[in-house]
């Protein structure tokens, strides 16, 4: 029979062969979550051996992870600040830097129970660790596409989170004002190509116009119309794009407009006031 160790060796040259990044960590992952095991825990039973129908199921996940299908689809998961959300096609997988960002909005000054919007939610990660940092906020999160609100409620429900979820074009279907208004929106230029991994994330989640810029041009004198009262937005952007979206924030009339950095030193986060 095929020990775990095998199994993990022949997997990681498989994916090696295929270009994958990580190939190993990759293989481990998908053993540990076939196995029901942590990962760590592989490295005390490399000699276990596996059964066929555990065997199956990792064939099929090591030619869709060789086909260059993302593993957080493979595995149906994505680990995300505190929680473990769900992960498909139907919304942009989330990215590290993201994490950061809502690390910041945890340091900001927010009234008690703060009316929060997250708007292009996608899976709903941004809000939805919002809503479990922050128990007493008022968390909507809103999307123009249906599939990632659909996913955004399986997270709260599988979290169980008490939100509200609104279909809306930008803010075509908002008519409240919020403290905070987070978006994580579309900033990839149309012209750049993207990995194989990240095609399949939904275009609508990733491209912007010839600069990553169109959504941005439109939503930041918008968003304006949606705050309260020294409400505050906060946004992903491009790593080349700082410099373009502090001159959006200002000239539509934000107040103590900044942008942090990322772990990596990247002008990432803009914030502003109303």
């Amino acid at each position: 029979m095929t020990t775990l160790l095998e199994i993990l060796t022949k997997g990681t040259s498989y994916l090696e062969k295929k270009g994958v990044d990580s190939p190993r960590l990759t293989m481990e992952l998908m053993v540990a979550h076939t196995l029901k095991m942590k990962r760590m825990q592989l490295y005390l039973e490399f000699e276990r051996p596996l059964a066929e129908d555990e065997l199956t199921p990792l064939r099929a996940m090591l030619k869709r992870r060789g086909e260059r299908e993302p593993l957080q689809h493979i595995l149906g998961e994505v680990e995300f600040y505190e929680n473990t959300f769900l992960c498909d096609a139907r919304a942009l997988i989330p990215r590290p830097e993201t994490e950061e960002l809502v690390d910041h909005i945890s340091k900001l000054n927010l009234p008690e129970s703060p009316r929060i919007l997250d708007l292009c939610c996608g899976s709903g990660v941004i809000g939805l660790s919002l809503k479990h940092k922050f128990p007493e906020s008022r968390v909507t999160l809103a999307d123009i596409s249906e599939d990632a609100l659909a996913l955004t409620t399986e997270n709260a429900n599988k979290l169980n989170l008490q939100v509200e979820t609104l279909h809306s074009d930008l803010f075509s279907g908002i008519s409240d004002k919020y403290d905070l208004i987070v978006c994580n929106p579309p900033y990839v230029s149309s012209e750049f190509e993207v990995s194989e991994e990240v095609k399949h994330d939904p275009a609508l989640a990733l491209f912007s116009g010839k600069d990553g810029l169109d959504f941005l041009r439109v939503f930041i004198p918008e968003a304006l119309n949606h705050l309260q009262p020294k409400g505050q937005v906060a946004l992903e952007i491009g790593y080349d794009q700082a410099e373009q979206v502090t001159g959006l924030l200002t000239n539509a009339g934000y107040s103590s407009v900044q942008v942090l950095s990322d772990l990596e030193g990247v002008a990432r986060f803009p914030l502003a006031q109303r």
